[in-house]
Protein backbone atom coordinates (compact mmCIF):
# COMPACT_ATOMS: atom_id res chain seq x y z
CA UNK A 1 0.00 0.00 0.00
CA UNK A 2 1.43 3.36 -0.58
CA UNK A 3 0.66 6.24 1.98
CA UNK A 4 0.96 9.50 1.71
CA UNK A 5 1.13 12.01 4.67
CA UNK A 6 0.64 15.67 4.84
CA UNK A 7 2.11 17.04 7.98
CA UNK A 8 5.16 15.49 8.76
CA UNK A 9 5.84 16.08 11.96
CA UNK A 10 4.86 14.55 15.22
CA UNK A 11 1.43 12.84 14.89
CA UNK A 12 2.03 12.32 10.92
CA UNK A 13 5.66 10.95 11.60
CA UNK A 14 4.83 9.26 14.25
CA UNK A 15 1.92 6.97 11.93
CA UNK A 16 4.71 6.61 9.45
CA UNK A 17 7.56 4.89 11.21
CA UNK A 18 4.74 2.30 12.94
CA UNK A 19 3.17 1.53 10.02
CA UNK A 20 7.01 1.25 7.98
CA UNK A 21 7.53 -0.88 11.30
CA UNK A 22 4.49 -3.09 10.47
CA UNK A 23 5.25 -3.34 6.90
CA UNK A 24 2.02 -1.98 6.10
CA UNK A 25 3.65 0.72 3.82
CA UNK A 26 5.26 0.16 0.42
CA UNK A 27 6.06 3.61 0.19
CA UNK A 28 5.52 6.47 2.10
CA UNK A 29 5.37 9.85 0.59
CA UNK A 30 5.36 13.35 2.56
CA UNK A 31 3.31 16.56 1.63
CA UNK A 32 3.87 19.79 3.99
CA UNK A 33 4.32 23.20 3.08
CA UNK A 34 7.24 23.22 5.48
CA UNK A 35 10.34 22.12 2.92
CA UNK A 36 12.66 21.86 6.21
CA UNK A 37 10.14 18.85 7.79
CA UNK A 38 10.06 17.20 5.05
CA UNK A 39 13.91 17.01 4.21
CA UNK A 40 14.21 16.34 7.67
CA UNK A 41 11.60 13.92 7.75
CA UNK A 42 13.24 11.99 4.83
CA UNK A 43 16.77 12.50 6.42
CA UNK A 44 15.34 10.88 9.39
CA UNK A 45 13.41 7.63 7.39
CA UNK A 46 10.46 8.32 8.25
CA UNK A 47 9.10 9.28 4.89
CA UNK A 48 10.72 7.65 1.60
CA UNK A 49 10.62 10.70 -0.82
CA UNK A 50 7.98 13.76 -0.92
CA UNK A 51 5.88 15.05 -3.49
CA UNK A 52 4.14 17.69 -4.58
CA UNK A 53 0.04 17.96 -3.34
CA UNK A 54 -1.54 16.75 -6.18
CA UNK A 55 0.86 14.13 -7.51
CA UNK A 56 0.90 13.35 -3.91
CA UNK A 57 -2.57 12.73 -3.45
CA UNK A 58 -3.48 10.57 -6.87
CA UNK A 59 -0.61 8.46 -6.42
CA UNK A 60 -1.85 7.23 -2.66
CA UNK A 61 -3.95 4.77 -1.74
CA UNK A 62 -4.27 5.76 1.96
CA UNK A 63 -3.98 9.53 2.29
CA UNK A 64 -3.52 10.77 5.95
CA UNK A 65 -3.65 14.78 6.88
CA UNK A 66 -1.92 15.35 9.90
CA UNK A 67 -1.82 19.23 10.11
CA UNK A 68 -3.84 21.43 12.64
CA UNK A 69 -7.72 21.45 12.14
CA UNK A 70 -8.27 24.74 10.35
CA UNK A 71 -5.75 23.82 7.86
CA UNK A 72 -7.54 20.14 7.28
CA UNK A 73 -10.82 21.72 6.95
CA UNK A 74 -9.92 23.81 4.02
CA UNK A 75 -7.82 21.29 2.65
CA UNK A 76 -9.75 18.25 2.26
CA UNK A 77 -12.28 19.29 0.41
CA UNK A 78 -9.25 19.62 -2.69
CA UNK A 79 -7.86 16.14 -1.73
CA UNK A 80 -11.49 14.25 -2.26
CA UNK A 81 -11.62 16.43 -5.61
CA UNK A 82 -8.47 14.54 -6.17
CA UNK A 83 -9.55 11.12 -5.38
CA UNK A 84 -10.73 7.93 -7.06
CA UNK A 85 -13.40 5.41 -5.43
CA UNK A 86 -10.17 3.27 -4.36
CA UNK A 87 -8.97 5.88 -2.21
CA UNK A 88 -9.06 6.46 1.38
CA UNK A 89 -8.40 9.75 3.12
CA UNK A 90 -8.47 9.96 6.92
CA UNK A 91 -7.12 13.43 9.03
CA UNK A 92 -6.37 12.95 12.95
CA UNK A 93 -7.46 16.20 14.39
CA UNK A 94 -8.97 17.09 17.95
CA UNK A 95 -11.91 18.14 16.26
CA UNK A 96 -14.20 16.51 14.39
CA UNK A 97 -17.52 18.02 14.07
CA UNK A 98 -16.40 21.24 11.55
CA UNK A 99 -14.16 19.24 9.63
CA UNK A 100 -16.77 16.38 9.04
CA UNK A 101 -19.61 19.60 8.30
CA UNK A 102 -16.96 21.04 5.33
CA UNK A 103 -17.05 18.25 3.13
CA UNK A 104 -20.36 16.41 4.04
CA UNK A 105 -21.70 16.69 0.68
CA UNK A 106 -19.01 16.07 -1.12
CA UNK A 107 -19.65 13.40 -4.02
CA UNK A 108 -16.41 11.64 -2.47
CA UNK A 109 -17.37 12.18 1.07
CA UNK A 110 -17.58 7.91 1.65
CA UNK A 111 -13.62 8.07 0.79
CA UNK A 112 -13.30 9.56 4.11
CA UNK A 113 -12.80 8.41 7.30
CA UNK A 114 -12.83 11.33 10.69
CA UNK A 115 -10.80 10.22 13.16
CA UNK A 116 -8.90 10.94 16.20
CA UNK A 117 -6.11 9.20 17.60
CA UNK A 118 -5.65 10.44 21.38
CA UNK A 119 -1.64 11.04 22.11
CA UNK A 120 0.13 13.98 21.63
CA UNK A 121 3.01 15.79 23.19
CA UNK A 122 4.21 19.49 23.47
CA UNK A 123 6.95 18.55 20.86
CA UNK A 124 6.59 18.93 17.15
CA UNK A 125 8.49 18.53 13.99
CA UNK A 126 9.51 15.29 12.82
CA UNK A 127 12.40 14.75 15.49
CA UNK A 128 9.79 14.52 18.28
CA UNK A 129 7.95 11.59 16.05
CA UNK A 130 8.19 8.20 17.92
CA UNK A 131 7.54 4.80 17.16
CA UNK A 132 5.77 3.70 19.39
CA UNK A 133 3.80 6.73 21.05
CA UNK A 134 0.08 5.04 20.07
CA UNK A 135 0.78 1.59 21.54
CA UNK A 136 -2.41 1.20 23.82
CA UNK A 137 -4.19 4.46 23.78
CA UNK A 138 -7.49 5.27 22.22
CA UNK A 139 -8.23 6.14 18.87
CA UNK A 140 -11.70 7.67 17.95
CA UNK A 141 -13.83 6.97 14.83
CA UNK A 142 -16.45 9.65 14.36
CA UNK A 143 -19.33 8.96 11.96
CA UNK A 144 -18.51 5.69 10.64
CA UNK A 145 -21.82 5.07 8.99
CA UNK A 146 -21.16 8.06 6.86
CA UNK A 147 -17.68 5.94 5.51
CA UNK A 148 -17.88 3.60 2.98
CA UNK A 149 -17.08 -0.48 4.30
CA UNK A 150 -14.04 -0.88 2.85
CA UNK A 151 -12.83 2.58 3.56
CA UNK A 152 -13.71 2.04 7.64
CA UNK A 153 -12.09 -1.40 7.34
CA UNK A 154 -8.80 -0.34 5.74
CA UNK A 155 -8.56 2.43 9.07
CA UNK A 156 -9.47 -0.11 11.41
CA UNK A 157 -6.41 -1.70 9.96
CA UNK A 158 -4.29 1.14 10.13
CA UNK A 159 -4.97 1.46 13.84
CA UNK A 160 -4.45 -2.21 14.38
CA UNK A 161 -0.88 -1.38 13.10
CA UNK A 162 -0.65 1.33 15.59
CA UNK A 163 -1.91 -1.01 18.18
CA UNK A 164 -4.40 1.62 19.60
CA UNK A 165 -8.03 0.29 21.10
CA UNK A 166 -10.86 1.93 18.66
CA UNK A 167 -13.78 4.10 20.00
CA UNK A 168 -16.85 4.82 18.35
CA UNK A 169 -18.96 7.85 18.44
CA UNK A 170 -20.87 10.59 16.64
CA UNK A 171 -18.36 13.94 15.69
CA UNK A 172 -20.40 16.10 18.25
CA UNK A 173 -19.75 13.56 21.41
CA UNK A 174 -16.54 13.07 20.23
CA UNK A 175 -15.99 17.40 20.65
CA UNK A 176 -17.91 17.64 23.77
CA UNK A 177 -15.57 14.76 25.38
CA UNK A 178 -12.64 16.09 24.24
CA UNK A 179 -13.56 19.67 25.58
CA UNK A 180 -13.59 17.94 28.99
CA UNK A 181 -10.41 15.85 28.94
CA UNK A 182 -8.13 17.66 26.55
CA UNK A 183 -9.14 21.15 25.55
CA UNK A 184 -9.50 22.15 29.11
CA UNK A 185 -6.78 20.83 30.19
CA UNK A 186 -4.34 22.89 27.42
CA UNK A 187 -6.62 25.80 28.21
CA UNK A 188 -5.69 25.66 31.92
CA UNK A 189 -1.82 25.08 31.72
CA UNK A 190 -1.52 28.26 29.68
CA UNK A 191 -3.16 29.91 32.16
CA UNK A 192 -1.20 28.67 34.85
CA UNK A 193 1.78 29.58 33.05
CA UNK A 194 0.57 33.02 32.49
CA UNK A 195 -0.46 33.36 36.15
CA UNK A 196 3.34 31.91 37.42
CA UNK A 197 4.92 34.06 34.94
CA UNK A 198 3.21 37.07 35.43
CA UNK A 199 3.53 36.75 39.47
CA UNK A 200 7.30 35.40 39.73
CA UNK A 201 9.61 37.53 37.87
CA UNK A 202 12.72 36.12 38.24
CA UNK A 203 13.44 32.86 36.13
CA UNK A 204 16.05 31.61 38.14
CA UNK A 205 13.70 31.09 41.09
CA UNK A 206 11.11 29.10 38.79
CA UNK A 207 13.74 26.91 37.67
CA UNK A 208 14.95 26.33 40.94
CA UNK A 209 11.84 25.40 43.01
CA UNK A 210 10.20 23.81 40.19
CA UNK A 211 8.47 20.91 41.60
CA UNK A 212 7.98 17.71 39.25
CA UNK A 213 4.47 18.53 40.18
CA UNK A 214 4.79 22.23 38.85
CA UNK A 215 6.58 20.73 35.74
CA UNK A 216 3.61 18.42 34.47
CA UNK A 217 0.65 20.48 35.26
CA UNK A 218 2.44 23.42 32.52
CA UNK A 219 3.98 20.75 30.03
CA UNK A 220 1.07 21.52 28.30
CA UNK A 221 2.47 25.49 28.17
CA UNK A 222 5.10 24.58 25.81
CA UNK A 223 2.38 23.53 23.05
CA UNK A 224 2.31 25.15 19.78
CA UNK A 225 -0.55 27.98 19.24
CA UNK A 226 -0.63 27.09 15.59
CA UNK A 227 -2.18 23.78 16.42
CA UNK A 228 -4.41 25.16 19.61
CA UNK A 229 -5.79 28.23 18.49
CA UNK A 230 -7.73 26.51 15.81
CA UNK A 231 -8.63 23.68 17.66
CA UNK A 232 -10.12 26.54 20.26
CA UNK A 233 -11.59 28.42 17.43
CA UNK A 234 -13.13 25.20 16.03
CA UNK A 235 -14.68 23.85 19.70
CA UNK A 236 -15.33 27.01 20.80
CA UNK A 237 -18.86 26.46 22.38
CA UNK A 238 -18.14 23.20 24.07
CA UNK A 239 -14.60 24.59 25.25
CA UNK A 240 -17.05 27.36 26.75
CA UNK A 241 -18.87 25.38 28.47
CA UNK A 242 -16.49 23.82 30.68
CA UNK A 243 -14.65 26.54 30.96
CA UNK A 244 -17.40 28.73 32.74
CA UNK A 245 -17.67 25.21 34.83
CA UNK A 246 -13.29 25.56 35.61
CA UNK A 247 -13.80 29.14 36.86
CA UNK A 248 -16.97 28.20 39.13
CA UNK A 249 -14.80 25.53 40.68
CA UNK A 250 -11.85 27.75 41.09
CA UNK A 251 -14.51 30.53 42.50
CA UNK A 252 -14.99 28.03 45.55
CA UNK A 253 -11.16 26.94 46.31
CA UNK A 254 -11.05 31.26 46.21
CA UNK A 255 -13.92 31.46 48.61
CA UNK A 256 -13.28 28.93 50.83
CA UNK A 257 -9.87 30.18 51.46
CA UNK A 258 -11.26 34.14 51.57
CA UNK A 259 -13.44 32.66 54.46
CA UNK A 260 -11.32 30.59 56.06
CA UNK A 261 -13.86 27.45 55.77
CA UNK A 262 -11.09 24.33 55.65
CA UNK A 263 -13.81 22.38 55.78
CA UNK A 264 -15.37 23.09 53.03
CA UNK A 265 -11.77 23.16 51.04
CA UNK A 266 -11.03 19.63 52.40
CA UNK A 267 -14.72 18.78 50.43
CA UNK A 268 -13.67 20.36 47.43
CA UNK A 269 -10.26 18.21 47.95
CA UNK A 270 -12.05 15.00 49.21
CA UNK A 271 -14.47 15.62 45.99
CA UNK A 272 -11.48 15.85 43.18
CA UNK A 273 -9.92 12.74 44.85
CA UNK A 274 -12.78 10.18 43.47
CA UNK A 275 -10.95 10.70 39.99
CA UNK A 276 -8.84 8.02 41.42
CA UNK A 277 -11.41 5.91 40.96
CA UNK A 278 -11.52 6.79 37.15
CA UNK A 279 -7.85 7.16 36.31
CA UNK A 280 -5.67 4.65 38.38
Amino acid sequence: MNISIIGTGLIGGSMALKLKQKGMAATIIGIDKNEEHLKEAKALGIIDDYQPFEEGVKSADLIIVAIPVDAARKILPGILDLMNDQQTVMDVGSTKNGIITAIKEHKNRSRYVATHPMWGTENSGPKAAQADAFTGRAAVICNQQESAVDAVALIQKVYDALEMNLLYMNAEDHDIHTAYISHISHITSYALANTVLEKEKEEDTIFQLASSGFSSTVRLAKSHPEMWVPIFRQNKENVLDVLNEHISQLRKFKSALEKENYEFLEELILNANKIRGILK
